[in-house]
């Protein structure tokens, strides 16, 4: 793969050098034909089975294949008839590939034994191209009707059948990875989800799918686990130790013991005042702890207030930040009103619970 995208990459600055918008690959039927079979090996879908496509446009750049449909025997003809001398890349012959494993001990037997599997299989590529692309078309209608902004809303997804079901789920996933959606992921979401309230998975990247009152979120790794999560530059962590921390500067404060760092930054209205943060206390939840969300609501347990705020469960193991008695700050809630109340006159700051991701 990294070979692949090197050659790429010096064909298009050749391309561009030369000022052209199309540059024309040589890849031919059985190039086709061996990239339908190393995707079924692969388990892949239409997508995968359609192979190669004839044309795409990346980055400015026309990418046709328009000998496809020819057998290499042709290429090679015209080659040696206008006397060209082809470059041949010695990892063609390199057992450590698939492709390379493919043609040289698997190929010439199956020509053999199967005298048009050339043709065969590219007509493969070219039906799978067909039904994916009816496929996208007919996906992109369900995906809509589940969203519920970048959410998927699980009784409306629960609508659909079984099948379409799957079909939403990988596309929704692969709106968010890179890799694309895992089998493996999507047959766990398939069966848990229904059933769970509250739920997590893992996803590529150190990502998670995460599950809380009918709808699946999609939470990136820089993410964390906080609310709302988010990084600070690294110059600005600074590292704490337990015990009595002084918060009144900005900047990330650490606390590996915690699973992640508090944020502190200038608020530009409400917040606490610096006074209040000289020597404060973080730790975890102990019990019977009561928070007030606003001026005109009353105190109540971080159980009801995080019920109140629709803070799902798993963002709930955030820690709390005390100055003397006095709570200052909740995870996942914010700032206790009484605490903004009380601060006295001058320089006042907010705070956020990062979580460690993962």
């Amino acid at each position: 793969a990294w070979a692949r995208a090197e050659r790429y990459a010096a064909l298009a600055e050749m391309a561009r050098e030369a000022g052209a918008s199309v540059v024309l690959l040589a890849h031919h039927r059985r190039d086709q034909a061996e990239t339908v079979l190393l995707q079924a090996l692969r388990g892949a879908g239409p997508r995968g089975l359609a192979a190669m496509p004839r044309s795409v446009v990346r980055n400015g750049l026309t990418w046709a294949r328009p000998w496809l449909d020819h057998p290499r025997e042709a290429i090679e003809a015209y080659t040696q008839r206008h006397r060209l001398r082809p470059v041949d890349d010695p990892s063609n012959c390199d057992p450590r590939y698939a492709r390379s494993r493919l043609r040289q001990a698997v190929w010439p037997a199956l020509a053999v034994a199967f005298g048009d599997a050339e043709q065969a299989l590219s007509l493969v590529a070219e039906r799978a191209r067909e039904a994916d692309a009816a496929l996208r078309e007919w996906v992109a209608l369900d995906l809509a009707k589940c969203l519920e902004g970048a959410a998927l809303h699980r009784d409306r997804w629960l609508e659909l059948s079984p099948a379409r079901r799957a079909l939403v789920l990988r596309s929704w996933l692969g709106t968010h990875s890179h890799s694309g959606a895992s089998h493996a992921l999507v047959r766990r979401l398939m069966d848990e989800w229904p059933v769970s309230s509250s739920a997590r998975w893992p996803a590529p990247g150190g990502s998670e799918v995460r599950a809380w009152r009918q709808r699946l979120t999609w939470v990136g790794v820089s993410a964390g686990r906080g609310k709302p999560g988010g990084t600070a530059p690294a110059g600005e962590v600074q590292a704490a130790l337990p015990g009595l921390l002084d918060l009144r500067n900005p900047g990330l404060y650490a606390l590996p013991w915690l699973g992640g760092a508090i944020e502190v930054r200038a608020a530009r209205a409400g917040g606490v005042a610096t006074a209040q943060l000289i020597a404060v206390r973080v730790c975890a939840r102990m019990g019977g702890e009561q928070f007030q969300r606003g001026a005109r609501t009353v105190p109540r347990s971080l159980k009801k207030a995080y019920q109140e705020a629709g803070v799902p469960a798993y963002d709930r193991t955030g820690p709390l930040v005390w100055d003397g008695d006095r709570l200052l700050f909740v995870s996942g809630l914010g700032l206790d009103a009484r605490a903004v109340a009380a601060a006295p006159g001058g320089v006042r700051r907010v705070l956020r619970w990062i979580a460690d991701p993962g």
